[in-house]
């Protein structure tokens, strides 16, 4: 997707190519309530099986969803499948904080009902992956950039993921300061980034950039100009030097939010109902399957 940015610059061209028509999106925007990045965000990858993705996974979904809502759980979560890469499935869960996850997770062991649930789903569940893996991941508001965003009205994620050197933080931080300082010259740009703190190797960033449309990523090119202008050729240069000490590896991938595999708010369904509230999904919870509730995946560093 980002075959038109120089590898040398991964860290410049990334993060300008995803936020730049992001920002065309969301600018006069006002009178939409925005959604706030949480502190703490918890993701559970889910590797499907050849042949295991798309309607059979999702009527599995489905049915963790029904038991989650029947259960009129508060907490909520966000699935999102992959467009590139391995075929998975991302759960994104949001807590104010630790003490928050922790309380979640004990409420949900206290719940008979929901914890057997679970277990009878995991077995079913488990035939369509070939792998599955979790990680919590802290807000770093400081490397992001008016990351409150219309989240109910958007449909993709870019998701870019770092992996910094280690002894190169020095390096990515005044990197990742270049950027946003440039960014300062460019009007309603919009990305959030989490730092890795438990679950993967460290050194992990990731930035998420929300799209309304895939449209938006056939006009990133074009804003590659107003960035490099930004950051002048002495800029761009240091950048360029910045990015080959400091990033071991970066990849950018992109991801489709699923209705039907997620379990959102009342103010989310509110805000578009038509498109939380899918047909597709009424019809793949009339079956009686095993119920699995999501949040309940989520268990504490150990």
């Amino acid at each position: 997707m980002k075959k038109f940015c120089k590898l040398a610059v991964s860290l410049v061209v990334v993060l300008a190519c995803q936020t730049a028509i992001t920002a065309q999106e969301n600018s006069g925007n006002t009178g939409t309530a925005l959604t706030q990045p949480p502190k703490v965000l918890v993701i559970s990858r889910e590797f499907l099986k050849p042949g295991r993705a798309g309607v059979v996974h999702k009527k599995a979904e489905a049915a963790f969803v029904q038991a989650m809502s029947s259960a009129k759980w508060p907490t909520n979560y966000l699935a999102v499948t992959s467009i590139t890469g391995r075929p998975r499935a991302l759960f994104f869960t949001r807590y104010d904080s630790f003490a928050d996850w922790e309380k979640d997770v004990k409420a949900v062991e206290k719940n008979a009902v929901l914890s057997a649930a679970l277990d009878r789903a995991a077995m079913t569940d488990g035939d369509l992956l070939s792998d599955m893996d979790g990680a919590a991941f802290l807000y770093r508001e400081d490397y992001s950039m008016n990351a409150a965003v219309d989240i109910p009205h958007m449909r993709y994620f870019e998701i870019a993921h770092f992996h910094i050197k280690p002894g190169h933080d020095k390096e990515w931080d005044e990197g990742v300061k270049m950027v946003l300082k440039a960014y300062e010259k460019i009007p309603d740009m919009h990305f959030a980034c989490y730092q890795v703190l438990y679950g993967t190797h460290d050194g992990t960033y990731l930035f998420f950039t929300p799209l309304k449309s895939a449209a938006q990523v056939d006009k990133e090119i074009l804003h590659n100009k107003d960035f490099e202008s930004a950051m002048g050729e002495d800029g761009m240069k240091r950048l360029a030097e910045l990015s080959a000490s400091a990033i071991e590896w970066s990849e950018n991938n992109l991801f489709a939010f699923d209705p039907a595999m997620s379990y959102v708010s009342p103010e989310w369904i509110k805000a578009d109902p038509e498109f939380w509230t899918p047909k597709a999904t009424k019809v793949a919870m009339t079956g009686k399957q095993p119920v699995k509730p999501a949040v309940a995946q989520s268990k504490l560093p150990q």
